[in-house]
């Protein structure tokens, strides 16, 4: 039998989503940010990290999700990266779920666009489908045209 995987859980659009605990580096509540002249639409800024300098992503556009309603505060789920750490903004933390390999599935086909490449597998929860995002896709963010 396979070995448990575990992963941190958000939410978005009231849609559950989830990465690697291994990558996960922190979740914090909304911060402040300072935003970037000329950078992609999908990040809204960069936030102060105990002195660190960290890019936040806003994970809503970066799939093609519409933007959220009253605005609203978000949360960041701050992630380990080769270059240091990333942070994408989401709408509500949920919990850390263990997923068993055997349970995990490929996207459904009449996913399409964006949100497909960027999710890796899906699983079948008892009350929910939960989303595995692509890390590493998700924080390739394409430049501008």
């Amino acid at each position: 039998m396979s070995k448990p995987r575990q992963f941190c859980t958000f939410y978005l659009d009231r849609s559950l989503y989830g990465v690697e605990v291994n990558k996960v580096q922190e979740v914090l509540r909304d911060q402040e940010m300072t935003p970037v002249p000329l950078a992609p639409d999908v990040v809204r800024g960069l936030i102060n990290l105990r002195g660190q300098i960290v890019t936040a992503i806003d994970l809503r556009r970066r799939i093609g999700r519409p933007a959220r309603e009253g605005g609203g505060r978000s949360m960041n789920v701050v992630l380990r990266t080769e270059e240091g750490a990333v942070s994408l903004l989401v709408d509500e933390i949920g919990d850390v779920v263990e997923v068993e390999d055997s349970i995990l599935e490929r996207p459904p086909e009449n996913l399409r666009g964006v949100s497909r490449e960027l999710i890796s597998r899906v699983a079948k929860l008892d009350r929910e489908l939960l989303i595995l995002l692509d890390t590493e896709r998700v924080l390739a963010v394409p430049a501008e045209a």
